[in-house]
Parts: structure tokens; sequence; C-alpha cells
């Protein structure tokens, strides 16, 4: 779980992050993650993107896409219990959560991708709504 989570969370900053670290940084990330993982008792974790994606590697073969696996992905994303008015900028995040997944991923839980619709359309409606999250939630600045 802890080594799908680094990933993700890395993933989505490098693409929708208002500062995407350079390679030095994200094996920074990995390493801070690493530090906190262990405190929580995870055993060996990976330090840096090479072991990262190593790691990934190592566990897929492991992976298996149940029918609750499937079930709960497209509840999510096709009736997610959400209110009306947040539906669309929640699909357009959720679009954009597949598209981050590795392509066997989204294959073995029967996700719709589009790659060309991902260019055009899903990765610039996901920066756009992270954009405006990012401003959202900037704190007012001091009127000094």
């Amino acid at each position: 779980m802890h080594v799908a989570e680094v990933d993700c969370f890395l993933r989505a900053h490098q693409r929708y992050g208002a500062r995407p670290l350079d390679d030095e940084g994200c094996d920074g990330y990995v390493a801070d993650m690493a530090r906190v993982a262990t405190a929580l008792g995870v055993p060996d974790p990976p330090v840096d993107r090479a072991g990262l994606a190593e790691r990934l590697t190592t566990y897929r073969a492991e992976l298996r896409a149940t029918p609750e696996a499937r079930g709960t992905a497209r509840f999510l994303l096709f009736h997610p219990p959400v209110p009306l008015l947040a539906r669309l900028p929640y699909g357009v995040l959720a679009a954009n959560a597949v598209s981050l997944l590795p392509t066997w991923a989204s294959r073995a839980l029967w996700l719709p991708r589009v790659p060309p619709a991902e260019g055009v359309c899903v990765r610039p409606l996901g920066t756009a709504v992270t954009a405006t999250i990012r401003w959202a939630l900037t704190p007012p600045r001091d009127p000094a």
C-alpha cells in the first residue's frame, strides 16, 4: 500500500503540482515518505525513485483485479457519493486519476481510457481544476 500511495502522489504532483520536483526532489520525497513508513512499521520501504519502481515491478505479479475491485472503481467513477453540483469537477479529477494509472492497471480494472482525449481534454481540465483548487485554498495575503 505504501509503495502504491507514494508512487501515485508523486505522479500526481509531477503532473499537476504548481512546481514539479527535479530528480533530486523526487528522490527526497520518496526518502521522506520512507521515514514516515518506517515509523509506522513498514519494513524496508524504498528510499528513492529507482527503489520505488523496482518494488512496484516486484509487487505487480501479486496484484489481481477482483470483481470487488472493479465494482468499487466503477462505483467511484460513475456513481460517486457526491452532491450533484460537485459531479463535474469530481468527474474531471476521477478521469485524471485514471489517466495517472499505469496502463496495465486501468486495463485490469476495465477502466475506460481514450489516450487522444487524455491529451486534448482530460489533462488540460485536470490542470484547470487543480489550479482552481490550489487558488481556492491559498490563504489571503496580509494587507500590511
